[in-house]
């Protein structure tokens, strides 16, 4: 059985790698911002959900090789829902990335991720499950040399939230309260719990 990961994210990949599952990467191609703007009432939660499940479909139902005889396709998105229940995605530029760390620094977000896994089987879905998993994010404050210097890696820019755990930006995080893997990408315990109820065992994919 292959487990497909629709999404091209380094970060999601390695911890799958380090968690024992070598995953088959597709790129789903979903236009995110199309996506959010149609689901403009969707309470956050919903709206994480909706978009790992289009990654999802969009890669189940692409041209196959063969890889979808037997595999799961595993879609992931990440928002993160700052103090004043604001809700974002990837700043995509320095200077959107930086107004939001002056207004996060020393406040506590909630990441929210959501996941969606479709069984296939001769190339077409036959079970699904999707969730969320909300962790809080405590940040700590960076100086302004210190914000600076981050911006500049690039690294904040292409991340929801625009920071990251396991990067650089884990300097600047001062603790979670919950599932640390989620907060990198990919919530261990969630797919874990989804896969199960499409009759899969974690441990089939090791």
């Amino acid at each position: 059985m292959r487990f497909v990961l629709a999404s091209q994210s380094p970060a999601r990949l390695a911890v799958l790698r380090a968690a024992g599952v070598e995953p088959v990467v597709r790129v789903s191609g979903v236009d995110e911002d199309a996506l959010t703007a149609s689901l403009a009432d969707a309470k956050p939660a919903e709206l994480v959900t909706a978009l790992a499940t289009a990654k999802a479909e969009a890669i189940a139902t692409a041209p196959d090789d063969g890889t979808y005889d037997d595999a799961v396709v595993v879609g992931c998105d990440s928002m993160l829902m700052t103090a004043d229940g604001d809700v974002h995605g990837k700043p995509g530029t320095v200077e959107v990335a930086r107004e939001r760390w002056k207004k996060m620094a020393g406040t506590t977000g909630t990441l929210l991720t959501g996941h969606a896994v479709l069984r296939m089987r001769g190339g077409e879905v036959v079970d699904r499950a999707a969730g969320h998993e909300a962790t809080l994010v405590r940040f700590g404050r960076p100086t302004d040399d210190e914000l600076e210097a981050y911006l500049a890696t690039g690294e904040p820019l292409q991340v929801a939230g625009g920071f990251t755990l396991d990067g650089q930006g884990g300097w600047f995080v001062d603790g979670i309260d919950g599932d640390p893997s989620s907060v990198i990408g990919i919530s261990l315990p969630l797919t874990r719990k989804l896969l199960r109820q499409v009759g899969v065992a974690v441990s089939d994919m090791w």
